[in-house]
């Protein structure tokens, strides 16, 4: 099995594509291995400069602390990763482990549906995710995940990308910010 890895806007950030299916339950973010009982992700946090792990449809994005160089970690991450793989397994995650938001009003499902639609595929391609949290006084507040946590070029996407975007088609948007 061949891992392909892609640089991610955020220098700490790094995706694996192992060319196999990752989540079958959505977007998925990890920061703490006593979160959740699956080996291959228990593993990857175990490695010394891990901070986190977000699992994509078809990618694992590692979140590294500065002090770690890539080259020291990253044969590491791909060895489970192919280890993982090799013992027949089809995927990461097979159950919905994100909560869901069934009480929106229409405006907050607005939002969610220009997120879902015109922005979080953006995003999934830098290795990263962005959730609504909520909607308040013209504020739409959302959380940066996976590459997109802690990237330098986050607040300038945040404001120049997806606050624009929600402006031009929400006239009630006035702001939006990470939280």
């Amino acid at each position: 099995m061949f891992i392909q890895t892609e640089l991610t806007p955020n220098p700490n950030s790094l995706k694996f594509l192992p060319g196999k299916k990752v989540s079958n339950s959505g977007p998925y973010e990890i920061t703490k291995k006593e979160d959740i009982n699956n080996e291959l992700v228990r593993n990857i946090l175990s490695v010394n400069g891990v901070e986190g792990i977000f699992l994509g449809e078809d990618f694992i994005s590692v979140n590294k602390n500065n002090s770690i160089n890539w080259n020291d970690i990253k044969h590491i991450v791909i060895s489970f990763i192919n280890d993982f793989y090799s013992d027949g397994k089809e995927f990461v995650i097979d159950e919905n482990l994100n909560e869901q938001k069934n009480d929106l009003n229409e405006i907050e499902q607005k939002i969610v549906k220009i997120l879902d639609q015109k922005i979080r595929p953006a995003v999934a391609r830098d290795g990263g995710d962005i959730k609504f949290k909520e909607f308040k006084n013209g504020v739409v507040k959302v959380e940066l995940q996976g590459s997109c946590s802690g990237c330098p070029s986050s607040t300038m996407t945040l404001k120049q990308g997806v606050q624009n975007l929600l402006c031009h088609y929400l006239p009630e948007v006035k702001e939006v910010i990470a939280i």
